[in-house]
């Protein structure tokens, strides 16, 4: 891969412990895919062409959404979709910082894919006909005993499953809502504003804890994702919840922004997404607001959605 270039290239590239396919919009690691946004992947393909140089906003807007007009909104996202799959962290990042006020820089290694020399000796004896990265092969005592794990784990699950049939079928089959209040995230240029998007968070979790018929899983349920790499569909199955809120806070000046969006956990359908603006006076009463007016707006998208 060109790493001096100010475009993104289409060639597959290693990246920490990741293989990128842009080709694709996948990202491998042990033989697993994960697929990407193509424009968050566009974002990190342009990441990775300027390693360890800090790329502006306006940049990545350019790269990513060069037929579009959109807000610097979209850029933030996309980060965030990228850390999530990545398994990167805000705090303590392994692949993408946040330079307060600049942009951001790739801080993960760079550079070319090597194949296994098995798979050399394949590609030159006939041509590569599958997508993506080919597999190492194993050897057979290997397989044999990963084989025998499969079996044993999915015997265990089984066995869970009977048992616990009896247990689930009450919550799948009872009336209301469930709707799971996610670790409002930090998007201000200094990132000094956690304690605020925490306080969102849990008075969120109490406004909706108090409406007829919604059940929402306690602070210490959902504060245990923060930061971790798991897919919306995933947290809700683990907490057993219809719904998922997440949502973000910026700063501008003495303006906070606070942006709620409520998501369908079944096929990760963006329901309803609101942003809230408000002078950062008092910060209890900016959350006592928000909260209030995010309880009724969602009480009116789930009128239609039950």
């Amino acid at each position: 891969m060109d790493t001096q270039g100010h475009a993104a290239s289409p060639t597959t590239f290693r990246l920490g412990d990741w293989q990128v396919d842009p080709a694709t919009d996948r990202l491998w690691r042990g033989g697993e895919a994960t697929p990407l946004d193509s424009r968050a992947m566009a974002m990190l393909a342009h990441l990775a062409s300027r390693p360890g140089e800090v790329v502006s906003i306006d940049e990545l807007l350019s790269a990513a959404w060069a037929d579009v007009v959109v807000s610097q909104d979209s850029v933030y996202q996309a980060i965030t979709t990228l850390r999530r799959a990545l398994g990167d962290s805000t705090r303590e990042p392994s692949y993408i910082a946040t330079v307060p006020r600049r942009g951001y820089r790739l801080i993960a290694a760079v550079g070319p894919v090597e194949p296994a020399p098995r798979a050399v000796a394949a590609a030159e004896a006939a041509p590569a006909v599958a997508s993506g990265p080919p597999p190492s092969p194993a050897p057979a005592a290997h397989q044999g005993r990963k084989a025998a794990r499969l079996v044993s784990a999915l015997a265990i699950l089984l066995l869970a499953l009977t048992l616990g049939l009896a247990w689930w079928a009450p919550w799948h089959s009872a009336p209301g809502t469930s709707v799971a209040v996610m670790p409002f995230l930090d998007l201000t240029n200094a990132m000094d504003e956690e304690p605020f998007a925490d306080g969102m968070t849990e008075q969120l979790i109490e406004s909706l804890a108090h409406l007829p018929g919604v059940r929402v899983p306690s602070r210490t349920s959902t504060f245990f994702y923060k930061d971790k790499q798991a897919t919306i569909p995933e947290i809700a199955h683990a907490l057993d919840v219809a719904y998922v809120l997440e949502g973000s806070v910026r700063k501008s000046g003495q303006t906070l922004r606070v942006t709620a969006r409520l998501v369908r956990a079944s096929d990760a359908t963006q329901l309803w997404s609101e942003t809230y603006d408000r002078q950062a006076t008092d910060v209890l009463a900016i959350q006592d607001d928000i909260a209030a007016k995010v309880g009724r707006a969602l009480a009116a998208a789930w009128g239609g959605q039950k």
